[in-house]
């Protein structure tokens, strides 16, 4: 494998980067072109509906493009979108040879836009950086091949694994340095989720901090509880109310007050509770393609249960709290083997202070 097309590659997947959290849907890609061993253009996708990396660096390569080589950290697409095919841009460029990070996931393209580029005899090569592309596009690749959005939960929990007392007190567990690390990480999702219960209970705002991009709030709340006075509707960033249809315990007043506040979204339930699956599938045809799921217990739980995480982002607190009633971070049915627990991959750990970062992605 070539020095110079790994170097060209992880300059283009830097610049990608650039847009990290802007993209979702799409995602994330970065394009240099190059010519005699020197950057002619420049280029990422800076966010869903604006021109593509490929177009961006082809355009400030202007006419010096012809003859030269363009890296691209995805395949380029070969379909009409939100833009035009950038196939048709690359052809028409007279560029010589395309050399691709890795092939698009996505079934619309997937492949086509490599085979039309070299039916138009510019010379193609695949496959380069492809693993560390994959970890920056993981929800876009989930996003298009599964139609489900990416799932990270995030806890806050103290060393016996405890999220409140037994009185519902959780303000604070984790540190402010942990909590302002968190505030900047969730501009990163399309969403951020929690339970009614959460809700009830906290009364969180659920905002991003230093940011001035506000991810959507979802609250699961299957009988319309949410208080219409919420800290959650207030801020910038819409909300949705994931609900089941109008059944028992919902009132017609307060499904039509709590409507004018958020959107309902309603989906299938499953004995008498929300559908996780059905309702993840429901959110990603909202163009929710990454969502960070930060409580509570019984939520939490049953995602687990349904095999719904991906992905998970413990703090560990030097507390202990104790009490059989204090609030666990992972309720729901458990498993009853311990050769069924859920292991992590990718683990990585960082201390924020006195707490204790747990990352991972569960194994499946």
């Amino acid at each position: 494998m070539k020095k110079d097309h790994i170097f060209y590659m992880e300059y283009a997947m830097r610049l990608a980067l650039k847009a990290k959290g802007m993209t979702s849907p799409n995602p994330l890609v970065g394009a240099v072109v190059v010519r005699n061993g020197r950057v002619i253009g420049q280029g990422f996708h800076a966010k869903c509906g604006m021109d593509h990396a490929e177009v961006v660096a082809l355009d400030e390569a202007g006419h010096d493009a012809k003859g030269a080589t363009l890296y691209v950290t995805l395949e380029p697409c070969a379909h009409f979108g939100r833009t035009p095919p950038c196939v048709d841009r690359i052809i028409q460029s007279g560029i010589k040879r395309v050399i691709i990070g890795m092939i698009d996931p996505n079934p619309v393209n997937n492949g086509k836009g490599i085979q039309i580029l070299r039916n138009h005899n510019i010379a193609v090569e695949v496959g380069f950086c492809e693993q560390k592309l994959k970890e920056i596009n993981e929800a876009f690749i989930k996003y298009v091949t599964q139609r489900m959005p990416l799932v990270t939960v995030k806890i806050a929990e103290s060393l016996d694994g405890r999220i409140a007392t037994r009185t519902g007190d959780s303000h604070w567990i984790s540190s402010d340095r942990s909590r302002t690390w968190s505030h900047r990480m969730r501009a990163s999702y399309d969403a951020i989720m929690v339970g009614v219960n959460t809700v009830l209970r906290d009364d969180p705002k659920l905002d991003a901090w230093y940011s001035d991009r506000h991810p959507v709030k979802v609250i699961v709340d299957s009988q319309l509880s949410t208080p219409q006075n919420a800290n959650i509707f207030s801020g910038k960033a819409g909300v949705i109310l994931v609900t089941l249809p109008v059944g028992p315990g919902q009132t017609t007043e307060n499904r039509s007050i709590l409507g004018k506040k958020a959107r309902i979204l309603e989906v299938k339930g499953k004995k008498g509770q929300i559908n996780l699956k059905d309702m993840l599938k429901k959110l990603a045809r909202q163009g929710i393609s990454n969502l960070l799921v930060e409580g509570g217990g019984t939520l939490i739980g049953s995602l687990f249960d349904e095999g719904l995480v991906d992905k998970v982002m413990f703090f560990i607190s030097p507390q202990i709290i104790g009490g059989k009633d204090a609030i666990g971070a992972v309720m729901g049915h458990g498993i009853a083997r311990l050769d069924s627990a859920f292991h992590l991959k990718n683990l990585t750990i960082r201390r924020f202070g006195e707490d204790i970062l747990v990352k991972g992605d569960i194994r499946k």
